[in-house]
């Protein structure tokens, strides 16, 4: 592999990743690749990789590539593919902007959990629409240690577990996956969401992705803690007519999420691009395997 490949290094609330910028998708980046890159003492470090490519030239987006030119391929970073990441959107739409590919204002990105709106503003924060929660129905039991919860079953294109506690601390270490049941409930593993009140619609929360262990922050498990929170706390817009907004702290920083009536979720948080560079060819060659 002599071709150089470029990559830039971005975060959103602390959430980190390596983007591949690709148009044509000619990067081949199997799951040991992903993992090798995202190693954060071996590779560059990143809870995930952002594969930009453009969606005619991806064949899980050319369907949608009338409505979205680029297509958000994401992975986690233990290589695996992933149908959606919150922040990862913001920090794609933000290497966008910085590729001078967009500019501030609206704009359309396909993901494997549909097309998401994008909404660019001067101030630099960037909202996200990301659709409609689901919430599947079924009680659900999230464990540590000898503790067990019961979690609210909510789905945002991706499965969520969220669990209210009295402190942060009782999440552990989440270097592992908490254990829930019934296992019927999550059959390709969940994220799970650990959260405190703050006040009136503010709450904090820690989380354990699915495929990168506990993370800085969540933007799809900052919303479906809102949604959570909002049916527990009675102000379920969709009963109440009046939409609902959430402050939602994670450990990297603040988002704020709103719920409206019609069930569309926005998420608005900030995003950063921190560096960019080329792979070392030789080097990953040596991980492509």
């Amino acid at each position: 592999m002599s071709t150089r490949i470029a990559f830039l290094k971005g975060h959103g609330t602390e959430n980190d990743f390596v983007i591949v910028p690709d148009p044509d998708n000619a990067v081949e980046l199997t799951p040991a690749a992903v993992a090798a890159v995202c190693d954060r003492r071996a590779g560059l470090g990143g809870d995930g990789v952002l594969h930009v490519v453009r969606s005619a030239a991806h064949p899980e987006a050319r369907a949608m590539a009338a409505q979205a030119e680029w297509f958000m391929d994401y992975r986690n970073g233990d290589g695996s593919v992933a149908e959606m990441c919150g922040n990862g959107v913001r920090v794609f739409a933000r290497y966008l902007q910085h590729a001078g590919h967009v500019s501030e204002g609206d704009l359309a990105i396909a993901t494997r959990g549909g097309v998401k709106t994008v909404h660019i503003a001067k101030d630099g924060d960037i909202t996200v629409g990301m659709g409609r929660a689901r919430l599947p129905e079924g009680e659900v039991t999230v464990r540590v240690g000898e503790r067990s919860w019961p979690a609210r079953n909510v789905n945002m294109g991706n499965p969520h577990a969220v669990a209210f506690v009295d402190d942060l601390a009782d999440a552990g270490d989440l270097l592992s996956p908490p254990p829930f049941s019934p296992a019927s409930a999550y059959p390709e593993g969940v994220n799970v969401e650990f959260v405190v009140d703050r006040g009136p619609r503010h709450v904090a929360m820690r989380v354990h992705e699915r495929g990168s262990g506990e993370t800085r922050s969540c933007g799809t498990g900052a919303c479906a803690v809102a949604v959570a929170a909002a049916r527990r706390d009675g102000t379920d817009p969709a009963v109440t007519g009046t939409p609902a907004t959430y402050t939602v702290d994670v450990p990297g920083g603040r988002l704020v999420i709103t719920e409206r009536p019609d069930g569309e979720i926005e998420m608005t948080g900030p995003a950063v691009i921190v560096a960019e560079g080329e792979f070392d060819p030789a080097w990953l060659e040596s991980v492509v395997g």
